[in-house]
């Protein structure tokens, strides 16, 4: 009988967001006899955890199931970060590492204290002494990182989930981790175009990788129960995303105070938690739009409200490969969304969605058209759904790293 392959995943965290959803997906298609599937995650935190698949071996010797934005997540959190500045020895380098990063952010103007202790928290995370025949580093930073330096593997791969321009990442972090890795593969085209400004020496190792979309589970879980239980009466817009600079809630709320000043019946809800929610907050109160725009904080299973909703809107300042338009997509909805990286490679402007400038009058001018008219919101809907996103052949591509 021949020996099973061993593959080990590694990623940042297992929080509720997109890139997590897709992993999980991927690691569905995996179920095989053939494969013996590890999973480390760096932080050793998620509250998505729960939905790893029982042949799926988790690595961590301690986990912790609280989202990173709880209070018992941020004190996990911490204990974390503490505990891998002093594992594994290397303070010096440690502290030299995190100075290094500073600076370099400091020379872009974008401080962002993940990206900071990324690097610290690769070179302190558990060290698995066996060989693998692939190990996959799912997200950038510290995951790339993690597998890059301290993974042994017959072939490595990684995953580019973002606009690597815009999110803050430098050649000074990198430090040539990308040489390890045989393939490094791209969510969408835009994706690829833009890591490959920074990087373009690894030109021939880019690839586009799709993430798998499980379309019919996608629909069953929207019968599922669940939804809006506020008796709205009125056309309701729907945003899934966490609460973060990134996703332009603050525009949105613009967006929405001039509906409102227009007489638009239009409720919209937020599906999602993160970092900038008291900040939303104190705007939404100032604008007095608490029973208009709604943060309803992370939901288990969005679907239904995808299903219920009139018009689903991503207006993002960037994107990689978006999981939330590809989910409301599939259920048939009407969407509008920025006209931005990774955006506007999921959407086919007028014909099954609509892309609009990233700014109030753009996203309000854009949702009032389709709140006029019905019968542009059911074309839209019907052309989304009828999108094939299955993507079977995808797996191909990293189980011939296998051979």
């Amino acid at each position: 009988m021949p020996m099973r392959k061993k593959i080990l995943f590694v990623i940042n965290t297992m929080g509720r967001a997109g890139a997590e959803t897709a992993m999980l997906e991927l690691l569905k298609a995996l179920d095989s006899p053939e494969y013996d599937i590890s999973l480390y995650v760096i932080m050793g935190q998620g509250e998505m955890i729960g939905k790893l698949p029982p042949y799926v071996r988790l690595r961590n010797l301690r986990f912790n199931a609280h989202s990173v934005l709880s209070r018992q997540g941020k004190r996990g959190m911490m204990a974390t970060v503490c505990r891998a500045f002093f594992r594994n020895g290397g303070q010096i380098k440690k502290i030299r590492g995190i100075a290094g990063n500073l600076a370099s952010m400091g020379r872009q103007g974008k401080f962002q204290a993940d990206k900071l202790l990324w690097r610290m928290l690769s070179d302190g995370s558990l060290r698995l002494e066996e060989q693998f025949d692939l190990a996959v580093a799912w997200l950038e930073g510290a995951s790339a990182y993690y597998v890059a330096e301290h993974v042994k593997a017959a072939r490595k791969c990684a995953f580019i989930h973002i606009d690597y321009e815009s999110a803050g990442y430098t050649r000074e972090m990198d430090r040539n981790c990308w040489d390890s890795f045989e393939k490094i593969f791209m969510v969408s085209q835009e994706v690829k175009e833009h890591f490959l400004a920074v990087y373009p020496e690894y030109a021939d190792k880019a690839e586009i990788f799709h993430n798998l979309v499980d379309q019919e589970g996608i629909r069953r879980r929207s019968r599922e129960a669940g939804g809006f239980s506020d008796g709205y009466e009125g056309k309701r817009l729907l945003t899934v995303g966490r609460l973060t600079w990134q996703k332009a809630y603050d525009i949105a709320i613009d967006a929405m105070k001039l509906l409102k000043d227009k007489g638009c019946n239009v409720r919209w809800y937020i599906l999602g938690e993160g970092d900038q929610r008291r900040t939303l907050e104190k705007k939404i109160a100032a604008l007095q739009l608490k029973e208009d725009f709604v943060l309803l904080g992370a939901a288990e299973n969005p679907c239904p409200y995808y299903a219920q909703a009139d018009i689903y809107v991503h207006a993002t300042r960037f994107e990689g490969k978006s999981i939330a338009i590809q989910e409301a997509q599939t259920l048939g909805c009407a969407v509008i969304a920025s006209d931005c990286n990774g955006n506007r490679e999921q959407i086919e402007n007028g014909e099954d969605g609509i892309l609009c400038h990233l700014t109030p009058e753009g996203i309000a001018e854009s949702i009032e058209t389709l709140l006029q008219n019905e019968e542009t919101r059911k074309k839209l809907g019907k052309s989304a759904e009828r999108k094939n996103m299955a993507q079977e052949q995808e797996l191909q591509k990293l189980l011939q790293l296998l051979t």
